[in-house]
């Protein structure tokens, strides 16, 4: 199947997997256009769509694309913030679409809600895991944000991780305030720079890469916790600790 990234609003992605029949399975589609635009200029059609989590940023597409596309299977959370879901799914269910099998995955934190899904290639992490960097709690506690993370993190890292946002290069400049000697951190900036110059998406990235390089993934690692308790002016805890200062320091950072 091929992957295609569609850029929406100023740095959101909808993401499309379009078989060689030219049905498509579509991620987090917050508005209809770049899905509509993309299917007649590549002649494919949306098959099935998931959903990640209730921000409009990730669902507004979603009624526009149901009224355009009859037959569409939405695929969405235990969430009656999302309407027009044909289905709901939560932690441990598998879904059939097109011929792969989709695992889904709860990861509360960014909303209490939240879930990712899986293929044996990709990992589709919406606002809970961005490169270099990891969604604020709105709605989750800073224990289930790590339980989450652990749950992304002990998934099979040759997974191509495909989120909702391009923030990988400003995560990339907190991520090495907070980890300045980590020299897989360093390239991976340097990469994501130059692709951002192109023009290019920094996405998707694999998984082992951000296992290396992302700080809300190394909070049991001694650098990330010194640089927190530095921060913090006082020794931490413990791992829960550890990324509660995390996300707090990186909430109020500025370059």
């Amino acid at each position: 199947m091929r992957l295609t990234a569609l850029p929406a609003f100023a740095d959101n992605y909808i993401w499309a997997l379009v078989a060689d029949d030219g049905r498509a399975i579509v991620v987090d589609p917050g508005q209809a256009a770049p899905v509509v635009v993309a299917a007649a200029q590549q002649n494919w059609r949306p098959h099935t769509i998931l959903l990640t989590h209730h921000h409009d940023d990730h669902i507004g597409g979603v009624t526009e694309l149901q009224a355009r596309f009859a037959g569409l299977e939405v695929i969405a959370p235990h969430d009656p913030r999302i309407p027009g879901a044909t289905r709901r799914v939560g932690e441990g269910e598998r879904i059939q679409a097109l011929g792969l099998e989709i695992d889904v995955v709860s990861v509360p934190g960014h909303t209490r809600t939240h879930i990712a899904f899986h293929s044996a290639e990709h990992l589709f992490s919406g606002d809970a895991l961005f490169s270099l960097g990891c969604g604020r709690m709105f709605e989750g506690t800073p224990p289930q944000l790590l339980a989450s993370l652990h749950k992304l993190a002990s998934l099979p890292p040759h997974l191509l991780l495909c989120c909702g946002h391009e923030y990988t290069v400003s995560n990339a400049v907190f991520a090495r305030h907070v980890d300045p000697a980590n020299a897989a951190l360093a390239r991976r900036h340097e990469e994501a720079l130059a692709m951002r110059r192109d023009e290019r998406p920094t996405l998707p990235v694999t998984l082992a890469s951000e296992l290396e390089c992302n700080p809300f993934l190394r909070t049991d690692t001694p650098a990330v916790r010194a640089a927190v308790s530095q921060h913090l002016g006082r020794p931490v805890t413990d791992e829960v600790d550890v990324l509660a200062g995390l996300r707090g320091w990186k909430d109020g950072f500025r370059t």
